[in-house]
């Protein structure tokens, strides 16, 4: 059943492409202009690589000879030269403005657009491969994979109606519940195909009412399993309505043996968490300090609450507090987070900027670095601000919470030691990120 839901979502993407593919031709027609204007549309995947792995060996050795050779893209250099120049510029003027001392108080922004300037992210966003490559909030999400699942009914009614009761109900015991039932109902049809009590379902019923009606696609899942809904006489003679199961509407029992392994192994859509890549000068990186809302697990007005009953409670205990107690207010502290931004710093100034979830792990942000860098392959180390070096073979599994990047981070990159010596033999040693990922700070 888990092939079939695969399935039926590249058939989904594929008819999305044909129809996005264009108008036709005709075979007499030139076709060399539109087939190269279309290739150069397409956007190349990106291939994930790994960390320090044994594996990993004969990419480093083909990394460090790819050191030796010169870029030969005058543009690109001519481009690099100027944001090198302009970062040289930031760095000194910034070890300026640290020598000196300011008694004047910051300015407080004074509109809504300033602060909004100042977060280090616009936002948090996902993808959703099975769907679509638009890279949109979570909220916005919801309601276009709500609004695609409604829209596959027609062909796929009982597959879809379980996709449905997976994806469109956030309360997941509720779901599991709903799931139960149905599968309940359906069961007794199978096992007890002559018994007329399993044909059919009271819509006043309690436990129908309860754990089936509220959840979003359970009526069609039910339309889907061969229900129909009509009125029917009660115990005491009343006319009320009924699902009423006919035999006529499915194409046999096994279909709804197939529609009770869909309830049971259909999961929700999942979202991917978009990474936001940014590229940024030293200045920007100053700047752009504050997170947006979307980065807490409580609201703006929970936090600040939250933050002065904590405020008070110190100020009345006037206590000292053991490290244990100091570490447990952390802790607590960065659970307030759902996301964070980790910043990566690298020799020449330019800083690498990512959003991850704080339950990701440490292998995912070594993954991203990697997968940007011009010579990725070779072996770097990544160092928190307290001096800690960040070992894949040891931190790979810790999460972002354990290691304390929580909220916000920046990580200063290094070349492992083992291929420093080649690295400043090289005339590319002043190269980190690949040209595509550098021209993005021209658009912060």
């Amino acid at each position: 059943m888990a092939d079939k839901i695969k399935k039926f979502f590249q058939r989904k993407k594929a008819d999305a492409k044909f129809k996005l593919a264009g108008p036709g031709y005709k075979l007499s027609e030139s076709t060399i202009s539109s087939q190269s204007s279309n290739n150069s549309k397409k956007e190349l995947p990106v291939v994930k690589r790994s960390g320090l792995s044994e594996e990993s060996k004969v990419a480093a050795e083909a990394a460090l000879s790819r050191l030796q050779q010169t870029r030969e893209n005058p543009a690109f250099n001519t481009s690099l030269a100027a944001i090198k120049a302009q970062v040289k510029k930031e760095l000194e003027n910034e070890k300026a403005s640290n020598s000196q001392t300011s008694d004047e108080p910051k300015e407080k922004a004074e509109t809504e657009n300033e602060a909004i300037r100042n977060f280090a992210a616009s936002g948090v966003y996902f993808k959703c491969p099975l769907i679509s490559n638009d890279i949109l909030p979570r909220d916005e999400w919801k309601r276009n994979i709500k609004t695609f699942l409604y829209e596959q009914l027609e062909e796929e009614r009982g597959l879809t109606a379980c996709l449905i009761i997976q994806s469109c109900n956030s309360n997941r015991e509720k779901v599991d519940t709903c799931v139960e039932t149905l599968c309940k109902y359906l069961e007794n049809i199978v096992t007890y195909p002559e018994e007329e009590k399993y044909q059919k379902i009271r819509m006043s019923n309690r436990v129908f009412n309860e754990r089936v009606l509220p959840i979003e696609g359970s009526m069609e899942l039910l339309l889907a399993a061969g229900f129909i809904q009509k009125k029917l006489p009660n115990a005491d003679g009343v006319e009320e309505d009924f699902l009423v199961f006919v035999k006529e509407n499915v194409p046999s029992v096994e279909s709804l043996i197939a529609l009770i392994e869909a309830l049971r192994t259909a999961e929700p859509i999942q979202l991917e968490l978009d990474r936001n890549l940014q590229v940024l000068l030293p200045s920007q990186a100053a700047n752009k300090v504050q997170l947006p809302p979307s980065f807490y697990a409580l609201t703006p007005e929970e936090l600040k609450r939250e933050h002065q009953l904590r405020t008070e409670a110190i100020e009345r205990s006037q206590m000292l507090r053991t490290k244990a107690m100091r570490e447990k207010d952390e802790l607590r502290e960065m659970k307030k987070y759902k996301f964070a931004i980790i910043r990566v710093r690298f020799p020449d100034g330019i800083l690498l900027q990512g959003t991850f979830s704080v339950y990701e792990r440490y292998n995912e942000i070594h993954e991203f670095v990697q997968e940007n860098l011009e010579h990725s392959g070779l072996p770097f180390v990544l160092n928190t601000p307290t001096g800690h070096k960040l070992i894949p073979d040891e931190d790979a599994n810790k999460t972002l919470i354990d290691l304390r990047l929580v909220p916000a981070t920046v990580l200063t990159f290094a070349w492992h030691s083992s291929v420093i010596e080649e690295i400043n033999s090289s005339p590319n040693k002043d190269v980190y990120l690949k040209p595509e990922v550098m021209v993005l700070v021209q658009e912060i």
